[in-house]
């Protein structure tokens, strides 16, 4: 609803006058009007009113702009310059910042290429999954930072997620198919009875943070390098305050719906490395269906005033797209285990990451690779050398230990898991094999095979990878005595396309219920 007459304010900030002689560029949208001019980006609230949002009055503005500049300094402090009045000096005529009384208010922000967005990245197929890890890291340190909001979230937040969207179902009922609607609306309700003592421990625990609120590929651009996060929600705090994970979840669901499971995937696991947040795994299903539903009812208010007739139709498409993959989502596969062994330099990880976006529930399966583990257990970055001290046999039975029990809590939380490691050692196999048959999950292992020539070549071409072992490694690993090897082998001097088509062979026939072959 509009509530007040911006219209000369809007004429002073599309005036290329205002901005010394730049050309201008309107973005518009919902809630607000967004000027590019020069060097600067000038965003103004729109003066409305709905039942999530208050942008009634100048006073009210104001204070959504401040809260603008303060949540989004956090992770783009580059970004976002200051608030800025529009003023008037009693004539009738409006300034930006200058004499005169206050009539509104702008947030001015630094312009940057929207070209580097996420959303356009990925819409050129120009979203290369390498840029995936600092993403995920970015959002992980973002949330560990982030301030704790016992106040918001827990079973009482998603259950104020769901009845919005039922509430948004039922008023484009010409749009959603009803039935469909009434269906992911009951399966959401039970899924939140069944899981409300986690979601209300996660609370608890401080797992509800003042998140970004709205993280999908549009609101992130990549600059000087790296992933920027920005357009935070600050007007409701019961859309911004949430669980960690269903703040994640936004981003996850984008990429998938986009047909990018290798990037969901790689998010995913990058997260989950940062954060080891295995706990909250078993409510993904149900925060990403919350996520697609909620695109679901705003695809289809977008298709309600559009005044193109093909774009319309193309909107009413996508909200049934989003409704039909939210009811997907709460219907993931039980959980498998794999495990890929092997000398280094045999192509685990390159194995490992390759089959997790097509096993399990969505967006994958979780990948434990010891490598990084062994890191972050002696507390260095994922690419710094260890010497001697890192790789001592205490070391090492803490790395295959923690590997065990992320498994463990992984299958548990059902998800499946990858473990990516040497295995050379009876015992380690024996451990991470009894994982799955304590959680009544299928077990596959497989044992990469190449000859030690190719390993060496291998590892002395690695660029930007965890991994420490180098020829003198291999030489030493050559001479073990791995005993009687029962998982599959596969011979791994071969091209990796074949490889990962036998070791894909072996999933089907041991667990083809937990193998994704299209979504």
């Amino acid at each position: 609803m509009l509530a007040e007459d911006q219209s000369a304010v809007v004429e002073l900030l599309a005036s290329p006058a205002t901005h010394g002689g730049a050309a201008v560029e309107r973005i518009d949208t919902h809630s607000a009007i967004v000027f590019l001019a020069g060097s600067r980006a000038w965003k103004l609230k729109r003066a409305v009113r709905f039942d999530y949002l208050d942008f009634s009055t100048a006073d009210r503005r104001k204070r959504m702009c401040e809260a603008e500049v303060r949540l989004n300094r956090r992770t783009a402090p580059g970004l976002y310059r200051g608030v800025v009045p529009i003023t008037s000096a009693g004539s009738g005529s409006l300034s930006i910042g200058g004499a005169g009384g206050a009539i509104d208010w702008v947030v001015e922000m630094a312009r940057f290429d929207q070209a580097f967005l996420l959303d356009r990245l990925a819409a050129r197929g120009q979203l290369d999954v390498t840029m995936m890890p600092p993403l995920a890291k970015a959002i992980a340190d973002f949330h560990r930072d982030a301030e704790p909001r016992r106040d918001h979230g827990g079973a009482a937040g998603m259950r104020w997620v769901v009845d919005g969207n039922a509430s948004g179902f039922a008023e484009h009922a010409d749009v959603l198919d009803p039935a469909a609607s009434d269906r992911l609306t009951t399966l959401t309700r039970t899924a939140i009875d069944r899981h409300a003592a986690l979601l209300d421990a996660r609370r608890d625990a401080g797992l509800v943070r003042q998140c970004h609120g709205d993280l999908h590929l549009r609101n992130i651009v990549w600059l000087d390098g790296a992933p920027t996060l920005f357009d935070a929600v600050e007007f409701n705090d019961a859309i911004a305050c949430t669980d960690v994970l269903y703040d994640l979840a936004f981003l996850l669901m984008d990429l998938w719906r986009r047909q990018l499971p290798r990037h969901a995937n790689a998010v995913w696991n990058g997260y989950l490395f940062h954060a080891v947040d295995l706990d909250g795994l078993v409510l993904m299903p149900l925060f990403l269906a919350c996520r697609a539903a909620v695109r679901a009812k705003t695809s289809a208010t977008a298709a309600r005033v559009q005044s193109d007739r093909r774009q319309a139709e193309e909107l009413r498409q996508l909200a049934n797209t989003y409704l039909a993959l939210a009811e997907h989502f709460l219907h993931p596969p039980p959980p498998a285990l794999i495990a890929v062994g092997g000398f280094s330099g045999s192509g685990k990880s390159t194995v490992a990451l390759a089959l997790a976006p097509e096993i399990g529930a969505v967006p994958g399966a979780v990948v434990l690779r010891s490598d990084e583990i062994r890191k972050q257990l002696c507390g260095v970055p994922e690419l710094e050398r260890l010497g001697p001290e890192g790789y001592t046999a205490d070391v090492s039975a803490r790395v295959y230990a923690t590997m065990t029990d992320r498994s463990r809590r992984a299958i548990g939380n059902g998800h499946s898991a990858i473990a990516d490691a040497v295995f050379a050692r009876a015992a380690d196999r024996e451990a991470i094999e009894r994982v799955a048959a304590d959680a009544g999950a299928p077990f596959v292992g497989v044992w990469l095979d190449a000859p030690p020539t190719t390993l060496i070549d291998r590892a002395q071409h690695r660029l930007s990878d965890p991994s420490d072992a180098n020829a003198a490694v291999i030489r030493q690993q050559h001479t073990q005595e791995i005993g009687t090897m029962p998982w599959q082998r596969i011979d791994a001097g071969r091209a990796v396309e074949e490889v990962l088509k036998n070791a894909r062979s072996e999933l089907a026939q041991a667990a083809p219920a937990r193998v994704r072959t299209t979504d």
